[in-house]
């Protein structure tokens, strides 16, 4: 059974950092995807980055990149992301996914198959 625990969430200023994570177990943790996405209340969820496990590849959503860096620990069956010069638009709810063959459709949430609870970020100005 797949289980995502993501951690790391809370509440920062403008232009601050945080990083996420999330502890993955239950299955072959280096034949998947992971990847983050976020859903501010009244949005759809939002792909933010993604990677594929033991790969160089990494994915950003426009409105990140160059702010925040999807990075893995295999050893630790761990995936990061690092959030900088946060904005008051990054407030969501963010979650923790894994998949199999996402490749350039990364960022459809209906394509991959196993979520975290989620961990919420709230950003003040």
């Amino acid at each position: 059974q797949v289980q995502l625990v993501e951690s790391g969430g809370g509440s920062v200023q403008a232009g601050g950092s945080l990083r996420l994570s999330c502890a993955a177990s239950g299955y072959t943790y280096s034949t998947y995807w992971m990847g983050w996405f976020r859903q501010a209340p009244g949005k759809e969820r939002e792909g933010v980055a993604a990677i594929k496990i033991g790969g160089s590849s990494t994915y950003y959503a426009d409105s990140v990149k160059g702010r925040f860096t999807i990075s893995q620990d295999n050893a630790k069956n761990t995936l990061y992301l690092l959030l900088n010069s946060l904005k008051p638009e990054d407030t969501a709810m963010y979650y923790c996914a894994a998949g199999r063959q996402l490749y350039g459709n990364w960022f459809r949430a209906d394509l991959w198959t196993h979520w975290g609870q989620g961990t919420q970020l709230t950003v003040s100005s």
